[in-house]
């Protein structure tokens, strides 16, 4: 999660169920942002729709076996804009979690919408987390933010599993030289004020930012989000296979 919009949750939410699923996990995405879904762009199911049966939703799935659900999956069209108040919102977040035949999973990712508010709010209060990973990038107006989102957590006693920094550094083509666009992340700092783990710094890389456009984020290179992968099962109390 994240207090601030465009941070990359969305890609980062889908680069850890890809890599989670490649260390033999069942995984699936949750897309609570119900109204400005990016899951199914990134996973190249944009023209799918899910459909019911009498057990409940059928989820669909990624090519490599992940289990996805988004609201672009039960809109006519993939444009289709979702104008609901909270209390529409919130029900159908509870159905994804409550009527989705999910099967047996590992773990479920929930790629929440920014911000502190209804949705975030419904989540805590009803799906018991396991905890949750904060998104930020270097700018100062952002981890500003992104602490607004850890005191919620805190205040719910939702466990947070650390902090990333997207976007953080450009990598030169020419010389391999990392360049701090957005000036130098003081993220690691932020995680030490706040008593939580700091994770990682990904690149701003275009050839990931191609692959969300295509929906292939399943050819992302392997290891690409780094060595922090490895503790999230561990955090959450699950056994790699």
């Amino acid at each position: 999660m994240s207090g601030k919009g465009g941070v990359g949750k969305s890609s980062v939410t889908s680069m850890l169920a890809v890599e989670l699923k490649r260390r033999g996990l069942e995984v699936g995405v949750l897309d609570a942002d119900i109204t400005g879904p990016s899951i199914p762009k990134v996973f190249g199911r944009s023209d799918r729709q899910a459909y019911g049966t009498e057990d409940g939703i059928l989820p669909m799935e990624s090519d490599m076996g992940i289990k996805l659900m988004s609201i672009n999956f039960l809109l006519p069209e993939d444009d289709s804009p979702v104008v609901w108040r909270a209390p529409l919102i919130n029900s159908a977040l509870r159905q994804f979690w409550t009527d989705v035949i999910w099967g047996d999973l590992d773990v479920l990712l929930l790629d929440l919408p920014p911000g502190t508010g209804d949705v975030p709010l419904t989540v805590f209060q009803s799906f018991g987390l396991s905890g949750v990973i904060m998104v930020t990038t270097p700018q100062d107006l952002v981890s500003l933010i992104v602490k607004k989102a850890y005191h919620m957590a805190e205040a719910m006693n939702i466990p947070i599993l650390g902090l990333v920094e997207n976007m953080s550094y450009a990598v030169c083509p020419d010389c391999g030289k990392e360049i701090n666009i957005f000036g130098e992340g003081k993220t690691e700092a932020l995680a030490q004020e706040m008593g939580v783990e700091f994770l990682g710094r990904l690149p701003i890389d275009p050839s990931v930012a191609t692959l969300c456009d295509q929906g292939r984020i399943e050819d992302i290179p392997q290891g690409f989000l780094g060595a922090w992968v490895d503790l999230i099962p561990e955090r959450v109390g699950l056994a790699r296979g």
